[in-house]
């Protein structure tokens, strides 16, 4: 059975290699990278656009139901006004 330190030694030159590994791999895949990018002739906006995945900034909402009494409109989000809440919602589409 090997002792606290040999096991520690061991941990350390483990580590060391797990370093170098990725190392190694991560500037192999630079490279191959690099070969694409010159291949076709990218730039940083074709890999890197903000479009791709972002939401919309939450803008306005149609409103989907109307008071007829009042006129007030509300969107159905968001906690229900009082003169809505609790009652049948189909009565006030718009």
């Amino acid at each position: 059975m090997s002792t606290y330190k040999e096991l520690l030694a061991q941990r350390e030159h483990l580590d060391k290699q797990i370093k170098e590994a990725i190392a190694h791999e991560k500037a192999d895949g630079i490279a191959k990278a690099k070969v694409i990018i010159e291949q076709y002739g990218l730039s940083a906006s074709d890999l890197f656009s903000r479009k791709a995945g972002v939401k919309s900034g939450g803008g306005k909402v149609a409103p989907k139901y109307r008071n007829p009494s009042t006129g007030e409109t509300w969107t159905g989000r968001g906690k229900a006004p009082k003169w809505i809440d609790g009652k049948d919602r189909s009565n006030y589409l718009i």
